[in-house]
């Protein structure tokens, strides 16, 4: 039944979505309010809901527009069920930041395959990535997958490969500009978030761990799923599912040696595994099989969200 609602992407189950993330996202901020309601506060509130649902809305277009999904709304069910397994994360400015200029840079590398315009894609991306460091410095490892899609692609022009150190400099000008003119230490900020720490000891309760022990095994599961049925994919679409199981990869990395670790770090694998679990979804399959798996996701990310509460 909840399969049939999704198969397809209409504005009803956009809107379903969107009311959703709002309820739980409301739910949350209320439970973890502190000190006095203020204008100011609602705004900044208002803002970081928004830019998180302008990511979910990217990894949807992604999606869609580069034939990885069917026309169908998993994409952004699973991306707002994810969410609901570390709802701290919907706090995290930074995160959600950095998160919305990567996916803003998987877009671009994504829709590289058609080899139109392949120059301003590359840096444009490229230019997203390192504003994204500005928010979480680690993010700097999606550079790597500009240049798996480079050579994937346009491998050939030199000039392709020039262009990621051109966006750097060009992002590079323009902090050191921010730096100068509000009197920010750049270098002690980078000497403050280029720290790493591999250890996974922060969790502050077992439900924490419980969330991120149920999450893993799930993320491992669509990872294996799709990595398995990439032979049964037409050619065209394996550079972008490599591509997105990549994109994952660099997010786990992310997660394992940023310094302030957390949950929240997570979220950099939420729209690829979203669009890997919509892949799943949409493989010919027994349609209990389907609804089996959707009932999975949906039950452990409510227990992972009220659990945290």
């Amino acid at each position: 039944m909840i399969t049939s609602v999704f198969k397809k992407s209409t504005p009803l189950n956009l809107i379903l979505v969107v009311i959703l993330m709002l309820v739980f996202f409301l739910l949350y901020q209320l439970q973890d309010l502190t000190g006095v309601i203020s204008p100011i506060s609602i705004c900044k509130k208002a803002r970081l809901f928004f830019v998180l649902l302008g990511s979910v809305f990217i990894a949807n277009f992604v999606a869609k527009k580069n034939g990885l999904s069917k026309d169908s709304g998993y994409t952004i069910l699973f991306y707002f069920l994810f969410l609901l397994f570390f709802p701290s994360a919907l706090n995290n400015l930074k995160i959600i930041a950095s998160n919305f200029f990567i996916l803003l840079a998987l877009r671009r590398l994504i829709s590289l395959q058609s080899l139109k315009a392949s120059k301003e894609k590359i840096f444009d991306a490229s230019l997203w990535i390192f504003v994204a460091t500005l928010f979480h410095f680690w993010s700097i490892l999606y550079i790597i997958l500009v240049f798996i899609s480079i050579l994937f692609h346009v491998s050939r022009d030199y000039k392709n490969w020039i262009l990621p150190f051109i966006a750097l400099f060009a992002v590079g000008i323009i902090s050191l500009f921010f730096s100068i003119t509000f009197h920010k230490n750049t270098f002690e900020f980078i000497n403050a978030n280029t720290t790493t720490n591999f250890e996974i000891d922060y969790f502050t309760n077992n439900y924490q761990n419980v969330a991120f022990s149920i999450f893993i095994t799930m993320a491992l599961f669509f990872v294996v799923s799709t990595a398995a049925s990439l032979s049964h994919k037409p050619m065209l679409l394996h550079s972008s599912f490599k591509k997105i199981i990549a994109t994952f990869f660099i997010g786990i990395i992310i997660f394992l040696i940023s310094s302030n670790k957390s949950n929240d770090l997570l979220l950099f694998t939420f729209a690829p595994l979203a669009m890997m679990a919509t892949s799943h979804i949409e493989n010919k399959q027994a349609q209990w099989k389907q609804e089996l798996v959707l009932f999975a996701v949906i039950a452990c990310s409510l227990f992972s969200f009220f659990s945290q509460l």
